[in-house]
């Protein structure tokens, strides 16, 4: 696996690259609130059909971080973040996960990049946050991170290694990028323009999450002209990482169909 990084805006943007052979377009997958690329480890195994690239948003992982302000300002950064990185490595294919769908539907509307598909994963048209968690952000991090944690939030099963990692990865991105993030979700809602969004998407949602409901999936497959529908079993909002092989299998197969 690759580890590079590309300048732009004045920042550094890093990300990690994996090509096994893969001779379909390349996949580039983008975190959520509070997260790294490392969410996405699991889905480096599609790089033998699907050269797989995963990135650090501003302020996360080893990418520098953007003075914005939480809401389209920082959203549009880390749409900024995913553009340079498309184009550094020919991505045209976009995987994005709760605030990365956010960032994927945006860059969709805004930008000329040139898409392939777009895979929809554990997030919506709309991404109100819940008021105590925004409270919790702002002064008691613990408990937002504990309470992000319970059941069926970001993971459904209660594995302690999953738990414990993905704990990890909010507190090294801290508090205030961690915040910056759920506001830019809070704030966040293009159900009025989704319809426009011809690109092949797969909304894909894991069965037990209660971040981001199926009824948001749900939603874009209604809404969005060439959109469809596929649940990850046993899983909650982090489905890449409950269920790997599940969620590879389904962005495999609607990529197969649609792009390949």
């Amino acid at each position: 696996m690759e580890t590079a990084s590309v300048d732009h805006h004045g920042r550094e943007t890093a990300y990690r690259y994996r090509d096994a052979g893969g001779e379909g377009p390349t996949v580039l997958c983008v975190h959520g609130s509070g997260g790294a690329h490392g969410v996405w480890r699991g889905q480096f195994r599609l790089a033998s059909d699907y050269p797989t690239v995963a990135l650090d948003l501003s302020g996360h992982g080893d990418s520098d971080d953007v003075d914005a302000d939480a809401g389209y300002e920082a959203l549009s950064a880390y749409v900024d973040d995913v553009v340079a990185v498309a184009e550094a490595t020919d991505a045209s294919v976009l995987v994005g996960n709760s605030l990365g769908g956010a960032v994927a539907l945006t860059l969709a509307l805004e930008r000329d990049l040139d898409l392939d598909a777009l895979v929809l994963a554990g997030t919506g048209a709309k991404l109100a946050v819940l008021s105590d968690l925004l409270n919790w952000l702002d002064d008691d991090f613990d408990r937002a991170v504990s309470f992000l944690h319970g059941e069926d939030k970001l993971f459904h099963a209660d594995d302690e290694r999953l738990v414990e990692g993905s704990k990890e990865a909010m507190y090294d991105a801290g508090q205030a990028v961690t915040r910056r993030d759920f506001l830019s979700c809070h704030t966040f809602d293009v159900r009025d323009e989704v319809g426009e969004i011809s690109v092949p998407t797969l909304a894909l949602v894991g069965e037990y999450d209660r971040l981001t409901p199926p009824s948001y999936h749900e939603y874009l497959a209604e809404t969005m002209p060439d959109c469809e529908l596929e649940t990850v079993g046993d899983a909650a909002h982090l489905a890449m990482l409950e269920r790997p092989a599940a969620f590879n299998e389904a962005v495999k197969s609607f990529l197969d169909r649609r792009v390949a």
